[in-house]
């Protein structure tokens, strides 16, 4: 079996392969599509995320989209972000360009599929795919996942978050010991905690436990935006001024002043405005750059997902002392404030810098290596329910966050219709999620005068297209103000919702153990 796996990331994504020789992963290289980049541990290969609509026929990808900077040249054929943009509530309007229509899902695609065939072109025909998605994922991304690995005609294609498929790749090569892996990347910060275990004395297969896990949803492309708004503020400027090819120019000077900062105390970056012949001098000191972030809140982001793990483990009999070894991987991990907030944590002799952009993809190949992952629910999940009398909404948790599988529900949940006369029950089962975010007051001057971060549910239905609600069909119709229906929820092993329901009139079984939606 030919496994591979797709770490798609918001600013980089790499495609990794097990090595038939050494047995160990391996980063595949494509022609004019990989970027070369310097690390501590040597260089490594990356595909920046980047799409350019050339014309209706032609697709530009990756690296000859960044060196060319296309962006600059024609801002509104280029394409970034797109992966952040795909997992979001609120996507960008599309675009038309040659009479086409872009999304991000459409661009997302595009992108990924180009990559598939620079795979086969290699000679090489996967049986077994892994993505790795953000921690806090909801289903509808993961199910546009689950659909593309349709389309490639992929026999098995499976799911795994970023920062747990890292520490596997790190835990497998020492059974028993605990593993927090901090991948913070371009679009998401993601944690998890984990260990791995024999599962029978003296074999060598293994079974991972999934012990805590965090997220937020801040990356290097903040960051990035926040320096470039910094400088034009400093400069007197704002980006309607400059126009669109002007930001795409000050983003690029702002993402490599925040990578000079990571080994230098100052970074200078030229900028010549094309609209005006105007030369800008964009300057920034580390001092600068950590009084941004916590001006932004992106530590104190940060500080509540370490807690977070650090209280679901202890709940768990692990410890912060018990965590033997903390991973720092995803390129937002070289910036030195973040670095010196893991240090202030943990201690020097825990945390390592572990292969910044290759972990996710190379650990996810471990998972032809585990027998089992014990994993939970990252997300709550309700059932909605209408209220005829008020006429509104009401939510009622079947699952908290948490819950371990599989597992099912210790009582049915008992229904009545909302009509008088009504023929079938719909099953609307959604997502709830603890979501943060960032707000900031500014005076008339134009200064921060206060900041916190704001936590808030969130409520996403799991209905889609592919994916339709149960409906138990009722016959006779039901009656206002009787019971009429029984459900029996379940999370089944390969994590999939489930439900039964049961007439209570007539005494019949509606749905037998019905799909409702495969759980990440």
């Amino acid at each position: 079996m030919t496994a591979i796996a797709i770490d798609f990331g918001t600013s980089n994504t790499v495609v990794a392969i097990q090595d038939a020789a050494s047995q160990r992963p391996q980063t595949l290289v494509f022609d004019r599509l990989s970027r070369r980049m310097q690390t501590p541990r040597g260089p490594v290969s990356v595909v920046p995320s980047l799409v350019f609509v050339k014309d209706a026929e032609t697709l530009m990808v990756g690296e000859s989209v960044r060196s060319q900077r296309l962006g600059q040249v024609q801002p509104d054929r280029y394409f970034h972000g797109f992966k952040r943009d795909l997992a979001a509530d609120f996507q960008p309007p599309p675009r038309i360009l040659d009479g086409q229509t872009y999304t991000a899902a459409t661009v997302s695609e595009a992108f990924l599929q180009t990559l598939w065939q620079q795979v086969q072109q290699q000679g090489m025909t996967p049986s077994h795919l892994i993505f790795t998605v953000p921690v806090g994922a909801f289903e509808r991304y993961l199910d546009w996942f689950r659909t593309l690995g349709d389309r490639l005609a992929v026999p098995t294609v499976q799911l795994v978050d970023e920062s747990t498929a890292a520490a596997l790749g790190y835990a497998v090569r020492r059974p028993g010991s605990r593993v927090l892996v901090i991948d913070f990347g371009g679009g998401t910060l993601d944690l998890s905690l984990v260990r791995t275990v024999p599962t029978t004395q003296g074999q060598r297969s293994l079974k991972a436990e999934v012990i805590a896990k965090a997220d937020a949803y801040v990356g290097g492309v903040d960051i990035d935006r926040w320096i470039g708004e910094r400088c034009l503020q400093q400069l007197g400027l704002t980006r309607e001024q400059i126009g669109e090819t002007g930001w795409q120019m000050v983003l690029e000077r702002a993402e490599r002043l925040k990578i000079r900062l990571s080994s230098e105390e100052t970074a200078t970056e030229s900028w010549l405005d094309d609209e005006s012949f105007r030369a800008y001098d964009l300057t920034l000191t580390q001092r600068d750059l950590a009084d941004l972030l916590e001006d932004q809140q992106l530590l104190d982001q940060v500080r509540q997902a370490l807690d977070e793990v650090l209280a679901i483990a202890q709940l768990k009999g692990v410890g912060k002392a018990d965590i033997e070894l903390v991973l720092l991987v995803g390129g937002s991990c070289q910036l030195l404030a973040v670095q010196q907030l893991m240090l202030s944590y943990f201690g020097r002799q825990r945390v390592k810098m572990h292969k910044p952009f290759e972990a996710v993809a190379h650990g996810a190949i471990a998972l032809s290596q585990i027998s089992e992952v014990d994993d939970y629910l990252h997300h709550s999940y309700a059932i909605r329910l209408w209220e005829p009398y008020s006429k509104t909404y009401s939510y009622f948790k079947v699952f908290d966050q948490g819950t371990t599988y599989p597992c099912s529900r210790s009582e049915p949940l008992t229904l009545q219709v909302a009509q008088e006369g009504q023929t079938e029950i719909r099953l609307d089962i959604g997502e709830v999620a603890d979501l943060a975010q960032a707000e900031l007051v500014y005076d008339a001057q134009g200064r921060m005068t206060s900041s916190a971060v704001h936590r808030q549910e969130s409520y996403r239905s799991l209905e889609t297209h592919h994916n339709p609600v149960c409906i138990a069909h009722l016959n006779p119709p039901g009656q206002l103000g009787s019971d009429r229906i029984t459900v029996q929820f379940a999370v089944t092993a390969d994590r999939t919702l489930v439900a039964t329901v049961r007439d209570l009139l007539t005494q019949t079984t509606l749905v037998e153990q019905g799909a409702i939606a495969t759980l990440q």
